[in-house]
């Protein structure tokens, strides 16, 4: 018998791994029908997790973890126990602004350290103070550019505005002035950029390589009530992570997220993330970034739990919640390894053998110890060389001056 699932999601790059799950075939084979339901703002696939109208969905990793601390409504316990894509996210501001900035594209996004001390120097060049558009207060996005904001000395809350909007309003904002740039999921940079609006000024990949991005979450209790459903939706996942991740197969992709129902971009806008070829400025050749969004590769979908600590330690430095340990572990237990172990626990995919990592530490490549074959991590480094000891996360926070 099939079982239906409803799982709301954005129109955006990571979605991905839904839509190739659902289109390719990979649910099918696990007995799921996937209903994909399309969302136009993160507020409202939200609720729509919250009060159960969906039974799952494509969400903003910190948002998940809010949810559950009651930061952004009355608290309602969310579990994250896959992770759907790292990267793939880009900042790009007005062309008028970017004038101010390291003309050479390809030097600026390589060195977002020094672009963030010329972003710094610009803001007092600009008309107005910058307007920046965030998907939202509780976004990945919104997280790392705060981060890359401050290293400069640039306070986020009080030298720019953060201007909350949905991914698929950031064009037309920018069009109509509203904004002065935004930092958001692919496609909607790269769109801002092809329309002649915006250039690229940093890309998540170079602030935290490999930095965790979406996640599927459910309700806690749905999760624990339907274990076989859960398994099976992870193990289809993983298959059609595989495939969106091999190069073949990125043409393909393309085309399925470019449909109407899914992210409505032009499908060669949608491939440049895909294949990691980034235009920064339009009529420019395009800027090479092999690891600009990962989906299967270096067990990307594991949850790490020191990622949802390194979130949680965000949202202390900029006094969105308190520092106590309490919370802390409740943030931590919304990542959610033991249920990817349990998906998996007869299968080739490998995994790795702990739950927590010293985030930033990995300059290159390293093997670690797998429970299933071998596993290659990838270099995780902070743009700023900082590291994060999920152990020790008070010490961690007293090394940033606000």
């Amino acid at each position: 018998m099939t079982t239906n699932l409803k799982i709301a999601f954005l129109p955006l790059n990571d979605a991905a791994v839904l839509v190739a799950a659902r289109e390719r075939g990979f649910a099918e084979e696990e007995g799921l029908s996937l209903d994909l339901v399309r969302t136009t703002s993160w507020a409202t696939l939200r609720d729509r997790l919250v009060f159960g109208q969906v039974d799952a969905a494509h969400m903003l990793a910190p948002l998940a973890i809010a949810v559950t601390l009651g930061l952004s409504q009355q608290p309602a316990a969310l579990a994250a126990p896959y992770k759907l894509g790292v990267n793939g996210n880009m900042l790009v501001m007005a062309t008028g602004f970017a004038k101010a900035l390291e003309p050479d594209a390809v030097a600026r996004l390589a060195d977002p350290l020094g672009t963030a001390h010329d972003f710094a120097a610009a803001i007092g060049l600009w008309r107005r103070k910058p307007v920046i558009g965030v998907v939202h207060r509780f976004s990945s996005h919104a997280i790392m550019l705060r981060y890359w904001l401050a290293s400069a000395g640039v306070d986020p809350d009080k030298d720019v505005v953060l201007r909350v909007l949905p991914p698929s309003l950031t064009v037309e904002a920018m069009r109509a002035g509203e904004i002065d740039g935004f930092i958001a999921g692919e496609p909607w940079g790269s769109a801002a950029v092809e329309a002649g609006l915006a250039e690229a000024v940093a890309i998540g990949e170079r602030i935290w390589q490999r930095g965790v991005e979406k996640v599927l979450a459910f309700r806690e209790s749905w999760l624990e009530e339907n274990p076989d459903t859960t398994d099976r939706l992870l193990r289809a996942l993983a298959r059609a992570a595989a495939w969106c991740d091999d190069p073949a197969h990125h043409a393909a992709l393309a085309d399925l997220l470019a449909d109407r129902h899914y992210v409505d971009q032009p499908a060669d806008l949608i491939q440049r993330a895909l294949v990691g070829q980034i235009v920064a400025c339009a009529g420019e050749p395009p800027i090479a970034s092999s690891d600009f969004m990962l989906f299967s590769r270096e067990a990307t979908p594991f949850p790490w739990r020191s990622q949802a600590l390194w979130i949680y330690s965000q949202l202390v430095r900029w006094n969105m919640v308190e520092q106590d340990a309490g919370i802390a572990t409740r943030a931590g237990a919304v990542f959610r390894p033991d249920i990817y172990r349990r998906a998996f626990a007869d299968s080739d995919v490998p995994m790795p053998g702990a739950s927590m990592k010293v985030e930033g530490a990995l300059g290159t490549p390293l093997t670690v110890g797998s429970r299933r074959g071998g596993l290659t991590l990838g270099p995780d480094r902070f743009f700023d060389g900082r590291v994060f000891d999920p152990e020790r996360i008070g010490e961690y926070l007293s090394g940033f001056a606000r």
